[in-house]
């Protein structure tokens, strides 16, 4: 009975939070008497639907069970912290300075597997038999998947949302060789469709409207990404990988992009968290932005009552000696200005461009292009994204030899012998190779802006020295560098205490850890 009232439960949830108000007539039917047999292919869409938000830790007012605080306490008050793309206004969110926040963290984690995962096992259920649907999902799963495994490290994933007294954690190096055996299968089942879209998903995807070419892309371009991630651990697998995915195809133009169409009950979580928590430009970004005289800087960020752009610098003291006043916020005139206009960014043709350059520069087969030619295609593909279309200003911008700027704030770093910004490299190509990766991992820094999941990710693989340090830390195994991964949840030692410890043995180290790297991080 208890498993019964769990999948009355998920299911309940569910119809709740369907946003194409259309169709919810018919499926509202009493909760308490639904099956899992009434799961046919009606349910498949809405399934999707909320997996597709949830599974980017989004979270709306208008669907009950969650809100907006979701993203704020997962993403904005940690890997959009750990990034430096915003710093925090309130000194007293220790996350900013490396903390460790229990029940910020714990939010996340709970919202991912009570509704993210059960919105997507439903999704599998109701699309059986439909061969095109299934492989979507499969890529759909890859992605969720892929952002918590690197976040944490080991976590329930073949056994996630199938219930029990103690669910296994998988090793990360498990995941990623299912996830490319999924990848390598759905291109194949999309490839080989005379379909052009998915019907059972496409009033219901707000991110391809079921089309079935760019979901493949998608899975290819993300195919590239998690083979770059293993570029270090595992070279042979990576080079495999990537130049499959190149092989099969990945998204070369913005029209590939994928981003969540925002609505009224279904809106862009940054937008609003970053307006009413208080998060401001930081130091880097400014530092950055003003040194290369990016377009960028005015598109995403306001000027301060004075007129200027002003950053903050990450790790700020609890008591510090400046008003949030002088800070510059997100553009709330025009960029950031409404959470139901604003799209939410998923994955950017830039950042498959940028990983192409790479991953030409390792010597891989990736296709007519070279690092050059496919890092100056990133920076005009991110650029063209924000609404840069002069064809001069996007090649001045390629042709600047300027590098970063001091920030304001740049007599607090003199202060500990950090006299010169970290990005020492122009916007214009460079000579060495060590100088043109470093342009790529800076490049790519601003291109996924503000997807901070993966902007964390990759700046914890590349080891790029693009960042000035926290001024302060509360994490003295961590220091003032960047955190290298979420620690478990209190809850999982106390509910599901034998997986859990199992899987802290397989960290380097055996310890579960801020420091501690994830599998792929080897350096």
């Amino acid at each position: 009975m208890k498993k019964n009232k769990i999948k009355y439960i998920t299911l309940a949830i569910l119809i709740l939070s369907v946003s194409c108000t259309g169709d919810f007539d018919k499926i509202n039917t009493n909760p308490n008497t639904l099956t899992t047999d009434q799961l046919n292919a009606t349910m498949a869409g809405p399934s999707f639907a909320n997996a597709l938000y949830k599974g980017i830790s989004n979270a709306s007012w208008a669907i009950p069970g969650d809100d907006y605080g979701t993203y704020g306490l997962i993403t904005m008050l940690h890997s959009m912290l750990f990034s430096h793309y915003m710093s925090a206004g309130d000194p007293g969110y220790q996350t900013e300075r490396n903390g460790i926040n229990d029940g910020w963290r714990s939010r996340g984690w709970t919202r991912f597997y009570t509704l993210a995962v059960p919105s997507l096992r439903n999704a599998y259920t109701a699309s059986e038999g439909n061969a095109e649907a299934l492989a979507v999902l499969d890529i759909w799963k890859v992605y969720m998947f892929h952002r918590f495994t690197d976040s944490w490290g080991p976590v329930p994933y073949s056994k996630a949302g199938v219930g029990g007294a103690s669910i296994a954690y998988d090793s990360q190096e498990s995941m990623y060789a299912d996830f490319f055996k999924l990848l390598d299968a759905a291109n194949t089942t999309l490839d080989a469709s005379s379909e052009s879209t998915i019907a059972i998903f496409k009033s219901y995807d707000k991110v391809y409207d079921g089309n079935i070419e760019k979901w493949r892309r998608f899975g290819n371009s993300l195919r590239l990404r998690l083979a770059l991630r293993l570029s270090d651990v595992d070279a042979s697998t990576a080079k495999t990988q990537a130049e499959a995915a190149v092989t099969a195809g990945v998204i070369e133009s913005n029209t590939g992009s994928a981003y969540f169409a925002t609505s009224s009950n279904e809106y862009n979580d940054f937008v609003d968290v970053a307006k009413y928590w208080g998060f401001y430009m930081t130091a880097d970004m400014e530092s950055i932005l003003k040194g290369y005289n990016d377009p960028r800087l005015a598109i995403w960020f306001e000027a301060n009552s004075n007129g200027h752009f002003v950053g903050q610098p990450n790790g700020g003291p609890t008591v510090r000696d400046w008003s949030t006043d002088t800070l510059s916020m997100t553009n709330q005139t025009t960029t950031f200005a409404d959470n139901v206009k604003k799209p939410i960014e998923i994955m950017m043709a830039s950042e498959t461009s940028f990983n192409l350059a790479e991953g030409a520069l390792n010597g891989w087969s990736m296709g007519s292009g070279t690092a050059q030619s496919y890092y100056e295609k990133g920076i005009s593909l991110s650029l063209q994204q924000w609404g840069v279309t002069n064809s001069s200003a996007i090649n001045t911008y390629i042709a600047g030899t300027s590098t970063a700027a001091d920030p304001t704030f740049a007599s607090y770093y003199a202060a500990e012998g950090i006299n010169t910004p970290p990005v020492d490299v122009p916007v214009l190509w460079a000579g060495t190779v060590a100088e043109q990766r470093k342009q790529i991992a800076v490049q790519k820094y601003l291109g996924l802006f503000p997807e901070s999941w993966e902007a964390w990710s990759d700046l914890r693989r590349t080891d790029a020295d693009i960042l000035y340090p926290l001024l302060a830390t509360e994490n003295t195994a961590v220091g003032k560098g960047v955190m290298k991964r979420l620690t478990y949840l209190p809850n999982e030692y106390s509910t599901n205490t034998d997986a859990v410890n199992t899987a802290v043995g397989t960290i380097p180290g055996g310890l579960d850890v801020g420091n501690a790297n994830v599998w792929w991080d080897v350096n």
